[in-house]
């Protein structure tokens, strides 16, 4: 938890300020037990009735005073709190976007939206409640034993010899509860997975009719996260009432012995009704010390899953990477005896691809289901660094760009159309921010998009809903396609991207990016050969290995693989038409 502290530095005078004013309130607290006594044994013991108002007026004023001492306390304890969370979250955020694909992989988004969140707000409660209660709490039983001991030294002994059973019930509490918050979190990423699940593939469950079943595997992971709550929760209940028996016992000590000293003259009823009044200010300080207990061992357990992600650091860095200067005369992208692994994978997805793609060239790869084509078109922006082997885009490794660099000149159709609430415009200019209105309108029109976006009310103004769920397949792909071409990159990566488009549209569209970015290097893979079949070099890939490179007509004659992929889709005829 220490490691987090440092998001508390723009708030030091906020976390300076909430624990001075409850030390200030608890001085008042402490000072009324003495004025009780003292109206007891001088106001009550003489009839005096105008001491006793005197006095009693002295305890409103401390209340009042205190109050307004808790009140200030409080609020700049929150400031405090709600800015170390949104310090921590803005932090982690940030990290989290520094991490390469592997380590999303390795993680898994469903445990990192858990530590974003549910995590992080335990994170943010632990600290309002140490601003509040961690000074205040040692300082009331502190303050209270030394002014029970400037009343009576025997009887003060009393609740000393308690004191090491009440550490003793929150040590073995504490330590009995920590590795089970843990495990409630995990519990917890665990039900974020399946809601999430649930949640984007709810077309493909209620498809098959599988609604009872998953609805079965959640009740039973949030019946096992319902069982694991409750026996922390009763572990940490354990605490108040253990404490209250154990202070109990010793004000009940208090008082039997207490009884005697008044009969025998050594202390005053007042005195006993004071030490008293100590003994239960203790017993609330010690029951606030469980409760502060409860959420540090919460706010450790979160804080422990919070640090475990900052610990991960990326294996793709541009750290201290400068511009690069292009050389016109390289290719625009070459693969150099390249091999890729994936983290955790026993075998290489990829092994010795060797290719070049000069300026203005198309490439075309296909391949079976498995053979790689995606992870090689993933480590052209470098989303992954090879295994072995160099990728280089104009000349330059990859691995010498910085990523603002390297993905200006890069625009990326991923296979799974990602659209973002907002407007048309809005999702168009996530590449280049600066792109006017005539950009979008020319990037929509290559992507086969202008007429459908003008049909929609609004036009670039129509607000699209989260992951496009208010747009077909179809149209979320060519949006997609739109916006990798604003601002005109250098190269332009189609995975498998018209895979919703009808024939007509997906060869209207490959015509348009033909005609229409000259001097674009492009990448489109795909399973279809109709797409790629007009490509200047088409890339066959078996088993994450080059099968074959060449045009259509030279693969369809000299490479096996391909000749097999064109006659499951074309005939004879097709074949030899498109050849």
């Amino acid at each position: 938890m220490f490691r987090l502290a440092k998001y508390l530095k723009h708030y030091k005078l906020q976390s300076i300020i909430g624990p001075v004013f409850k030390l200030i309130e608890a001085c008042f607290e402490l000072a009324v037990p003495l004025i009780m006594a003292d109206i007891i044994d001088t106001g009550i013991k003489n009839e005096d009735a105008s001491y006793i108002l005197w006095r009693g007026g002295l305890l409103v004023l401390l209340g009042v005073l205190g109050l307004t001492c808790s009140l200030t306390a409080q609020y700049f304890a929150a400031k405090a709190s709600v800015g170390f969370g949104q310090e921590l979250r803005t932090a982690l955020f940030k990290h989290i976007g520094t991490l390469s694909y592997t380590e999303i992989d390795k993680l898994g988004s469903h445990t990192l939206v858990t530590r974003m969140t549910s995590d992080i707000n335990q994170a943010q409660t632990g600290v309002n409640m140490i601003l509040r209660l961690f000074l205040r709490s040692p300082f009331i039983v502190l303050g209270s034993v030394i002014m029970a001991f400037t009343i009576s030294v025997k009887l003060t002994l009393i609740f000393l010899l308690i004191s090491p059973a009440l550490a003793f019930v929150i040590y073995k509490i504490m330590s009995a509860t920590i590795p089970r918050y843990k495990r409630v979190q995990k519990t917890l990423d665990r039900t974020n997975l399946l809601t999430s699940e649930n949640l984007v593939g709810t077309r493909v469950i209620r498809a098959f009719s599988r609604q009872k079943d998953e609805q079965e595997e959640f009740e039973k992971n949030a019946e096992q996260l319902r069982r694991m709550q409750i026996v922390a929760g009763k572990i940490s209940a354990v605490m108040n009432p253990a404490t209250y028996v154990l202070v109990n016992l010793a004000i009940a000590a208090i008082l039997w012995f207490g009884g005697k000293s008044v009969d025998s003259g050594s202390i005053t009823q007042g005195e006993v009704i004071a030490l008293l009044n100590y003994m239960n200010q203790i017993l609330l300080a010690l029951l606030a010390v469980a409760l502060l207990v409860t959420n540090i061992t919460k706010m450790y357990a979160c804080a422990g899953r919070i640090n475990e992600v900052f610990d991960v650091t990326t294996t793709v860095s541009d750290d201290g990477n400068t511009d690069v200067t292009a050389d016109p005369a390289a290719p625009a992208v070459e693969f150099r005896d390249v091999s890729f692994a994936y983290s955790g994978a026993g075998e290489n997805t990829l092994e010795g691809i060797t290719f070049t793609a000069a300026k203005g060239e198309t490439i075309g790869i296909i391949g079976g289901t498995g053979s790689g084509k995606s992870s090689v078109i993933n480590l052209i922006p470098r989303f992954y660094d090879t295994s072995s082997g160099s990728v280089l885009v104009d000349g330059t490794d990859v691995k010498a760009y910085p990523f603002a660099q390297l993905r200006s000149k890069i625009g990326i159709v991923p296979q799974k159309a990602v659209l973002f609430k907002g407007s048309v415009r809005d999702n168009m200019r996530f590449r280049d921010e600066s792109a006017t209105d005539d950009d979008i309108w020319q990037a929509l029109e290559i992507a086969q998009a202008k007429e459908f976006v003008e049909q929609k009310q609004g036009g670039l103004d129509f607000e699209i809903l989260q992951q496009g769920k208010n747009l077909s397949g179809g149209q979320r792909q060519r949006l997609t396609i739109a916006r990798a071409l604003v601002g005109r990159p250098e190269i332009l990566i189609l995975d498998d991207s018209a895979s919703a488009l009808d024939l007509v549209t997906d060869a209207a569209l490959r015509k348009a990016i033909a005609e229409k970015t000259q001097g674009m290097t492009v990448f489109i893979v795909s399973q279809r050969i109709s797409s790629i079949r007009n490509a200047d070099k088409i890339i066959v890939l078996e088993d994450g290995k080059t099968a074959g490179i060449g045009t259509h007509a030279e693969l369809f004659r000299s490479c096996d693989v391909y000749k097999e992929i064109c006659l499951s889709q074309l005939s004879e005829k097709e074949v030899a038409q498109y050849g």
